[in-house]
């Protein structure tokens, strides 16, 4: 694709957890920035050819760090809601990827504004997924300690077998990106905008049409779907650690996939090839973002971005 044909384009990315924390677990603040710089290189490149960026990103194990940290302090602070976690997360790792971005478009003589929200997303306060919540969070305890927590804190507690009893919160459909019209606005502009990170802040609106926060995990993936549809984005990239989707994944069978179709990916995912915990929640999203307006959405590696968007690695999903 020709820079022309790239300037006409708005692209959600959608950064797996892989692209900010690294694999070892030695997730000292130094090592974050460090592959916040190895990621934003193919997105720099897309910037350059002249696509309209819009970024949004996982935040799992920086969210659960401030979980620990909370969770260690009962006794002496006041608990915070898993919302505020949230959205404090987006303003830190917002501000790594911001930072980056701004200082690699620098090298390259490029003067581009670049703009962190924090972002809230409006979820359905009656899905059933809130109502039987199954996302674990936070640390192990004992049942005797996650019943004594429960009951001081209002938490759902469920056991995760072979850790201990932890707490647990809803996973809830998102719905539509309150702030939209401002992504829209700053992007039309000539801005990056970082936003929507960690599936977004939930929140519901009351009968009043107020919203009020809930304490729930988007899915990031759906999130990305909403937010790219939102704004009218035709590309949809989801980046994660591995080049391709897969068939029989990680079995003597594996296939590589250069190109699905809808149908074929409906037909996949029934069949099972990509499970609820890996791949399944990104083909469920590029669905849901074709099938809402979108024209085209890539799955691939953050390393191999630029050859993926001219179709020499990564998965293309269309209608």
């Amino acid at each position: 694709m020709g820079k022309k044909a790239a300037e006409k384009r708005k692209a959600v990315v959608a950064l797996g957890g892989n692209a900010i924390s690294t694999s070892t677990g030695r997730n000292f603040i130094e090592n974050q920035f460090l592959q916040t710089r190895r990621s934003m290189a193919g997105i720099i490149e897309l910037i350059r050819k002249g696509y309209k960026i819009v970024i949004t990103h996982g935040n799992g194990p920086q969210v659960g760090e401030a979980l620990l940290r909370m969770e260690y302090s009962l006794s002496v602070s006041i608990p915070r809601p898993l919302g505020i976690l949230v959205a404090d997360t987006q303003g830190g790792i917002g501000y790594m990827i911001e930072q980056t971005l701004i200082n690699g478009l620098k090298w390259i003589e490029i003067e581009k504004p670049v703009a962190t929200l924090v972002t809230q997303v409006v979820v359905d306060r009656n899905d059933p997924k809130l109502k039987k919540p199954t996302k674990f969070i936070g640390t192990a305890y004992s049942e005797e300690e996650a019943k004594m927590l429960a009951k001081a804190h209002g938490w759902v507690v469920k056991e995760d077998k072979g850790r201990g009893f932890r707490r647990v919160v809803g996973s809830p459909k998102p719905l539509t990106i309150i702030n939209k019209d401002v992504i829209r606005l700053l992007l039309d502009a000539g801005h990056v905008v970082i936003c929507a990170g960690g599936g977004g802040v939930p929140v519901f609106q009351m009968k009043n049409n107020f919203y009020e926060g809930i304490d729930a995990v988007i899915d990031k993936d759906r999130a990305a779907a909403v937010l790219a549809n939102d704004i009218g984005a035709q590309d949809l990239i989801i980046l994660t650690e591995v080049d391709k989707v897969a068939l029989n994944f990680d079995t003597d069978e594996q296939q590589d996939l250069d190109h699905l179709s809808v149908k074929d990916a409906k037909k996949y995912l029934k069949a099972g090839h990509f499970p609820p915990g890996n791949m399944g929640p990104k083909i469920e999203a590029a669905i849901q973002f074709l099938e809402e307006g979108g024209e085209r959405a890539l799955i691939a590696s953050v390393e191999n971005v630029i050859d993926a968007v001219y179709k020499e690695n990564g998965t293309w999903i269309t209608k």
